[in-house]
């Protein structure tokens, strides 16, 4: 192990389970008998047992949280910070809490992987590839090819779809995954500027300061459950113990 290296997860869930069609936030449906983020964060600690977990959560999920934690006798030791009013904001709070932590017991190379909570399929060797990745260049972002056949549609300056479309190359594009994984130092810069709609995830935060991102390859099963289909594909992954 390298000793001089510290390794941070930010695992973010604030889903509201909206698309899932129920009340239950998405993070804590069950997977298997066992809520979805309890796996995601498994996933973690089986890849790299001294990461240390920062769990983003709305305030109003917290207690919910704790009682799940009991009932299911789940004792990974994690941090639970709360949410802000987007992605951006509490990706924010989890970088703030970890330089904290950082001021604390200072690591010079301290490397922090950001992942969607309802993200359960995420391989152990996506996760370590990333935080080695992150360490060489600053940075390491999963994506997969484009498997389907893409198509550009031209819009209105009213926003309202044109009727034209065309065919673009579909090679040229990836799938951005998640656990994206940063430099601490790089994140702090980052994520000092002001919040724009661009910020779709957190390698484009990163980039927003002129700074390119590493891609490497992820794992087609890192799929994001947000709807009741994926749930059905989860169950499946789950069975074949993917």
């Amino acid at each position: 192990m390298d000793r001089d290296l510290t390794k941070y997860a930010i695992i973010v869930a604030g889903g509201k389970g909206v698309r899932m069609g129920g009340e239950t936030p998405k993070q804590f449906l069950p997977l298997g008998g066992k809520p979805v983020l309890m796996r995601t964060m498994e996933r973690f600690v089986d890849a790299e047992p001294t990461v240390r977990i920062f769990l983003v959560l709305p305030e109003n999920q917290m207690e919910a949280w704790q009682r799940l934690c009991v009932r299911h006798k789940f004792h990974i030791q994690h941090t639970v910070v709360e949410g802000g009013a987007t992605r951006f904001h509490s990706v924010k709070n989890g970088v703030r809490a970890i330089e904290e932590i950082n001021k604390l017991q200072p690591s010079e190379r301290a490397i922090v992987a950001i992942h969607d909570g309802v993200r359960p399929f995420v391989s152990a060797d996506v996760i370590r590839r990333c935080f080695d990745v992150a360490d060489l260049t600053g940075s390491a972002v999963p994506v997969i090819p484009v498997h389907e056949t893409l198509r550009q549609i031209k819009q209105k300056s009213d926003g309202a779809d044109a009727n034209y479309s065309k065919t673009v190359d579909r090679n040229r594009f990836r799938l951005v995954q998640t656990p994206q994984t940063f430099r601490l130092s790089l994140l702090s810069e980052a994520f000092q500027q002001m919040y724009e709609k661009k910020f779709t995830d957190d390698a484009a935060v990163v980039e927003a300061i002129g700074e390119d991102v590493s891609l490497i390859e992820g794992n087609r099963e890192n799929i994001k459950l947000t709807t009741p289909f994926d749930l059905l594909v989860a169950e499946a992954l789950l069975q074949n113990d993917c």
